[in-house]
């Protein structure tokens, strides 16, 4: 068997707070939907990776986008992250695999 040798999977994780503990207003969750849309036609444009979808709960969505350079992958995505209303909010890029445990992160807080 051939193994095919790539390089890491960087990502970047989007936290937004939503109203209440649980997941958010329907409103909310629809504006989510929306900025997901906006987020991988940015992503496509770049080819820059590509988002991988969010998980709702505990009065937060988190937003998940894998690509070959977090660094470029957020700069693809941060104009349309700065403009979504939600706060607080923030970015976490991982420079590495998830399971690499000298993968270095960097918060950024929108």
């Amino acid at each position: 068997m051939e193994h095919l040798v790539t390089s890491p999977e960087h990502a970047v994780l989007i936290t937004y707070a939503l109203s209440g503990d649980g997941f958010g207003a329907e409103g909310e969750r629809e504006a989510i939907y929306a900025l997901e849309y906006r987020l991988v036609e940015a992503i496509e444009a770049a080819d820059a990776g590509e988002f991988d979808g969010n998980e709702f709960g505990g009065g937060k969505v988190v937003l998940y986008a894998y690509g070959p350079d977090a660094s470029r992958l957020f700069t693809a995505m941060e104009p349309q992250l700065r403009a979504f209303p939600a706060r607080p909010a923030h970015a976490v890029l991982r420079f590495g695999e998830a399971d690499d445990p000298a993968a270095v992160e960097r918060r950024v807080d929108l």
